[in-house]
């Protein structure tokens, strides 16, 4: 299952513990259980829809653990669930109105009494937010969880990439038509809406650094063309 209910923490080790065991060569490498890379107490999450067996009280405050073998949260209430982390799709820092957390996209496979005959689709998306009490922590939590989730890439698209080489040998370039549209005509209306829902919650951390150091790198290389284009910027104000 891509996400489960559990009482009790999965088998790991801190960072400094791995370190000890790697330095002392054991038998195998392959038996060091799993490291926890990020701790957070005081978190909140939401789930969307509700997991059979965490109730909100459950949901309302606990501890983040995020172990290279899967993410785990555990409640005050001594109930929490974990994550496999190739089930995560999609995660970002969100500046939603509900407060600044981490918004999370988990495919779930659906049971196979849930599908009609008809359905193609054997997935279902759930919606997981974590809200921590320290929006300093975000930042540590989005690291983490995205170098947890790099070590464990999803065997599906692997199967696919080899798909598509395979199936490449055999194209015939006359069986496709051409685009002739803009940019917002490949996207349905639903599309459109799921789009900017998205862009709407999530921004990129690292834009703003970024930017800085853009131009502290032309500052140093010229920096009177730096204040000729702020000049100019002005004069253009003015006359207008």
């Amino acid at each position: 299952m891509a996400i489960s209910v559990v009482t009790a923490l999965p088998t790991h080790i801190s960072p400094d513990e791995h370190k000890n065991i790697s330095a002392s060569t054991p038998a195998s490498f392959a038996d060091i259980p799993p490291v926890l890379r990020h701790q957070e107490q005081n978190v909140a999450v939401t789930l969307d829809p509700p997991l059979d067996g965490f109730s909100t009280d459950d949901a309302a405050n606990g501890t983040l653990y995020i172990i290279e073998s899967v993410l785990v949260f555990l409640s005050a209430t001594g109930r929490g669930f974990q994550v496999d982390y190739p089930s995560i799709t999609l995660h970002a820092i969100s500046r939603a109105t509900a407060g600044p957390s981490i918004y999370c996209q988990l495919d779930e496979p659906c049971a196979p009494d849930a599908l009609d005959d008809d359905e193609e689709s054997a997935s279902h998306m759930r919606e997981l937010v974590i809200l921590p009490k320290d929006p300093s922590s975000l930042e540590p939590i989005f690291e983490s969880l995205s170098l947890c989730a790099s070590l464990h890439p999803d065997p599906n698209d692997e199967d696919e990439m080899d798909d598509d080489d395979d199936d490449d040998a055999f194209v015939d370039p006359g069986q496709f038509e051409t685009f002739n549209g803009d940019a917002d005509q490949e996207l349905s209306e639903v599309g459109k809406a799921a789009l900017a829902h998205l862009e709407s919650i999530i921004y990129n951390p690292f834009e703003q650094k970024v930017d800085s150091e853009q131009f502290e790198d032309a500052l140093e290389e010229d920096p009177a063309i730096i204040a000729t284009r702020t000049d100019t910027r002005k004069e253009s104000r003015e006359a207008a």
